[in-house]
This record gives structure tokens, C-alpha cells and sequence, in this order.
């Protein structure tokens, strides 16, 4: 909304600092902060006293989770949510239709999420609701959003493949890329709700993950430096700077209680709204490929998973202790916060190796 004090630009020369998308950005990355560091207390007490027990603990999970983290209130989401959506509306151009798009996929996300969390908490349960339903209505809402995202997008490339590193091979999907895009948007959904194990172990790579996908936004919607990284344009994106910079200022504010011990969970209501989040923006500006090398934390986390399981059926043996990956590691006597610095080593690395894909062409 403050966007439209542009208008008055004329008259109050300073109001033309609006008209900027990184200092939008910055307003945006503040205001999410100060919002969940004001209110993130008191949504605390209230999560507690109206969850009880809290989040409950795996059965399967490692046995030290249930002396450690027993009785800590879940759906952290809520305030994260809440500080994104209030300082993107603020600070972001209400008038660009991706902004809106992005936002009602993690709103979306975030209320499928919630559900779940909720069934999990007043029926003291991990289980949640039917895994199925939950992939349907994920996808369902990442079918609608790729088929928007085409519409948006210049005819042939807005369905296009890009690959890093390659400044010209450029794969047409055709409709294709509707199915190829929901699955990219619903596999970051789940992989950074299944990163989300151990004490501000998912906050971080997300908040890493969105920094790189504001500049990546920032850049891909921007004529000049476009051209001049030989990166594909897309025009109005760059506004999803603005988004992203909501999600590191929440993302702050919210490591503040979720650092170990965490006084709160993100909770499904938070990772799989982030995780589409990210997903959404990785489609929309093309950088789908980019989003598994930059993401390389969550692929991990997801695969190992994947591997355990299918592992398990067709052999009886377990290939990890423990998954996901961050459980195997505990397992073999690694410390909480052992895994968790090293894992966001590790999640800066993978952001830096995929950044350099927008000169390396």
C-alpha cells in the first residue's frame, strides 16, 4: 500500500524513494522483524495454553526428543505468516499480479499445514490427516498457480525450460511445464516441512534460500541487469524481492524463540508454506533448476527419506540410523547443534554455488 505514496512524488520529492524495490525490501525485511518480535511472546503463551502438551513427539523418532521437546507449543508458522503477509501488503506494489500469486500459494500452503498441526495436536498424534488428501490439495493449488504463471508470462518462454550455466538452452514443455512446476512447488512444500526436525534447523536455509530468490526476483525482472547477466527476463518479478525480504525478516525474529531450545515449532503450518514459497518463485522466474542446487539441503533431506523407505521395502534394511538425514546424524552421536550449524554451512554453500550460476554462462 505504500507503494501508492509514489503519487505523490511530485510534490514530496522524498516519497519517490517508494518507487524503489530494494528499499521497499528493506522496509518490508523490518517491519516483519519488529512485528514478530513484538508479538512472537504472546502468540507463544497463547499457542501454549491452548495446545497443552504441545506438539507431540514421534514414537519412532530418536528417544531424546521426548525429554527435550516435549510440551513445546507448535505452529510457529502462524507468526511468520502473519509477519509476511502484513509487510508484504504493506510494502510491496499491490497492482503486480506475481505478488499475489506467491502469496495465496504460502497462504494456501500455510492452512494445509495448519489443519494438519492441528489434527496432530488436539488428537495428541503425529499422523496428521490422510498423507493423499494432503498431496491433493497441494497440488491441486500448485496446478492452479504454474497455469497462472504461464498465462502471466510471455508466450512459448513463460512454458520453457531454462538450464544454469547455459545462456541459450532454453526447452519448451508446453503444458508440460504445468505438471513439471506443481511438482517442483509441492516437492520444496515437503522438503522443507521434512528439514524441519531439530531447533532452527529449517528457519535458517529457508531465510538463505529466500535471500537468494529475492536477488535471483530482483534481477530476472529487471531489463538491464537481465541482459547484462545474460539471465532470461521476466518481467515483474523483481517486485518478489519484496516477499522474500518479509520472509528473512520473520524468519529473524522467529530464530529468536526457535533457537535451542526452541520455546516454539514452526510446524507444518510454517515449513510447508515456505517451502511452496520458494518452490512458487523458482518457477516464476525460471529458476527451477537453480531452486535444486541453492535448496540442496532440502533435496537432501527429501532423498534420504525417499531412499529409506523404498530401501526398506525392497530389502528389509535400512540404509540410514535414522531419516531424515539430520535423525541419522543424532543417531551416530552428533550434538542438536552440531548438525544444525554444520547443516547451515552447508545450506550457505549451496546458495553460493547457485548464485554463481547467474554469471557462469
Amino acid at each position: 500500500m505504500l507503494y501508492w505514496l509514489v503519487e505523490f512524488a511530485d510534490k514530496i520529492s522524498f516519497l519517490n524513494v517508494f518507487r524503489y524495490i530494494t528499499f521497499r525490501t528493506g522496509g518490508a525485511m523490518i517491519t516483519a522483524l519488529v512485528f514478530v518480535f513484538v508479538l512472537g511472546s504472546p502468540i507463544i503463551d497463547l499457542l501454549r495454553m491452548k495446545q497443552g502438551r504441545g506438539q507431540p513427539i514421534r514414537e519412532d523418532g530418536p528417544q531424546s526428543h521426548k525429554k527435550t521437546k516435549i510440551g513445546t507449543p507448535t505452529m510457529g508458522g502462524l507468526m511468520i505468516l502473519s509477519a509476511v503477509a502484513l509487510a508484504t501488503m504493506l510494502w510491496a506494489n499491490p497492482a503486480n499480479p506475481y505478488v499475489w500469486l506467491v502469496l495465496g500459494v504460502t497462504l494456501s500452503f500455510g492452512a494445509i499445514g495448519f489443519y494438519d498441526d492441528y489434527l496432530k495436536v488436539t488428537k495428541q498424534t503425529h499422523a496428521g490427516f490422510s498423507g493423499k488428501l494432503r498431496l491433493l490439495a497441494e497440488t491441486l493449488i500448485a496446478i492452479a498457480a504454474c497455469i497462472a504463471i504461464a498465462k502471466l508470462g510471455r508466450p512459448v518462454f513463460a512454458t520453457s525450460l531454462t538450464f544454469p550455466f547455459f545462456k541459450d538452452l532454453v526447452v519448451n514443455l508446453g503444458w508440460f511445464f504445468v505438471i513439471f512446476g506443481a511438482l517442483v512447488i509441492v516437492g520444496a512444500g515437503n522438503a522443507v516441512n521434512l528439514t524441519d526436525g531439530l531447533d532452527g534447523l529449517a528457519i535458517v536455509p529457508v531465510m538463505i534460500a529466500s535471500m537468494s530468490f529475492g536477488l535471483i526476483a530482483y534481477l530476472a525482472g529487471n531489463v538491464v541487469f537481465s541482459d547484462y547477466l545474460n539471465i532470461h527476463y521476466v518481467a515483474g518479478t523483481g517486485e518478489l524481492a519484496v516477499l522474500c525480504g518479509a520472509v528473512v525478516g520473520a524468519g529473524l525474529g522467529f530464530l529468536w524463540f526457535n533457537a535451542p531450545p526452541a520455546s516454539i515449532f514452526m510446524g507444518d503450518t510454517g515449513s510447508l508454506a515456505l517451502g511452496g514459497m520458494i518452490g512458487t518463485i523458482a518457477v516464476a522466474t525460471k529458476h527451477e533448476i537453480a531452486l535444486a542446487i541453492i535448496g540442496g539441503l532440502f533435496v537432501l533431506e527429501a532423498v534420504s527419506v525417499i531412499v529409506q523407505v523404498a530401501s526398506f521395502k525392497l530389502t528389509g534394511k535400512r540404509v540410514f540410523a535414522m531419516a531424515p538425514i539430520h535423525h541419522h546424524f543424532e543417531q551416530k552421536g552428533w550434538t542438536e547443534p552440531q548438525i544444525v550449524i554444520r547443516f547451515w554451512i552447508i545450506s550457505i554453500v549451496l546458495a553460493l554455488v547457485g548464485l554463481s550460476t547467474l554469471k557462469l554462462r
